[in-house]
C-alpha cells in the first residue's frame, strides 16, 4: 500500500503549484489515520464517516463492510455509528453554503435562476437531501449539502435527513455483506457502472411516489384542517 502511494506522489506533476503538497499531505494523512482509527472500533467508524462528510474522502463503503464482515451480531451498532458520523460531519460543508454560498452561486447563475432553484428546493428540501443520503457514489453528495446551507434549511431537518438515508443506504450494503461477504460492495460498483441508468431510474420512480403519496396527503388534509379552523 505504502509503495502505491508513493508512486502516486512521484506521478504528480511539479507545475500544478500547491496542488502537489496538498494531494501528498492528504493521501498521507488517509495512510496513517485509516488503520488507526479503524483500531478503535465503533468510535473509529463513526471517526472515519465524520471525516468522509466533511473532508477527506473515505471508502465508508468498505470501512462498514468489514466491520461488518468481522462482527455480524453488531452490523446496527456499525451502521448507526456511521451514519451518525456523516449527519455532523456533513454540518462541514451545510455550514460553509449557509455562509457564503449564495455569494458563490451568483457568481455562475443570474438571481432569476437561484430563486428558482430557491423555490423548488425549498418545496421538498428534505427529499432534496434525503434522496442523494442515500445512493452510493459517485453521487455529488456534497453538493445538495452545499445547497442545503444556501438555502438555509434548519440543521436538526438537515442532520435527520442525512441519517435516514445513510441508515438505508448502509443498511442495504450490510446485508448483502451478510449474504455474500466483503466482496458485495464491489458487486454494488459494478452494478452502478454497468446498470446506473436503471438504478437511477428506479430512484426518480420511488422519489416521484414519495411526493405523490406528499401531495395526495396534504390534499385530504386540507379540507379537515379547514372545517376545523371554520368551526373554531
Amino acid at each position: 500500500m505504502t509503495r502505491r502511494h508513493t508512486i502516486k506522489f512521484v506521478c504528480i506533476r511539479t507545475d500544478d503549484g500547491l496542488k502537489a503538497p496538498i494531494t501528498q499531505w492528504i493521501t498521507r494523512g488517509k495512510v496513517v489515520l485509516l488503520p488507526a482509527l479503524m483500531k478503535f472500533g465503533v468510535g473509529g467508524l463513526a471517526l472515519l464517516s465524520l471525516m468522509d462528510a466533511s473532508s477527506i474522502p473515505v471508502p465508508m463503503d468498505l470501512a462498514l463492510a468489514g466491520f461488518v464482515w468481522a462482527n455480524h451480531s453488531r452490523f446496527w451498532l456499525y451502521i448507526f455509528a456511521a451514519s451518525g458520523g456523516s449527519a455532523l460531519g456533513g454540518l462541514v460543508p451545510y455550514a460553509l453554503g449557509r455562509a457564503g454560498g449564495e455569494l458563490f452561486l451568483l457568481r455562475r447563475m443570474d438571481r432569476a435562476r437561484f430563486e428558482a432553484i430557491r423555490l423548488r428546493f425549498e418545496k421538498q428540501e428534505f427529499l432534496a437531501v434525503f434522496v442523494p443520503s442515500m445512493l452510493p457514489p459517485p453521487t455529488p453528495w456534497k453538493a445538495f449539502v452545499f445547497a442545503a446551507g444556501v438555502f438555509e434549511m434548519r440543521p436538526l431537518p438537515f442532520v435527520l435527513a442525512v441519517f435516514c438515508g445513510r441508515v438505508i443506504r448502509w443498511t442495504l450494503l450490510s446485508v448483502l455483506v451478510l449474504r455474500f461477504g466483503p466482496g458485495a460492495v464491489n458487486l454494488i460498483g459494478d452494478a452502478v457502472r454497468s446498470h446506473g441508468w436503471l438504478l437511477f431510474a428506479l430512484l426518480a420512480l420511488l422519489v416521484a411516489a414519495l411526493l405523490f403519496w406528499v401531495w395526495s396527503s396534504r390534499r385530504k388534509n386540507g379540507p379537515q384542517e379547514s372545517a376545523r379552523a371554520a368551526q373554531q
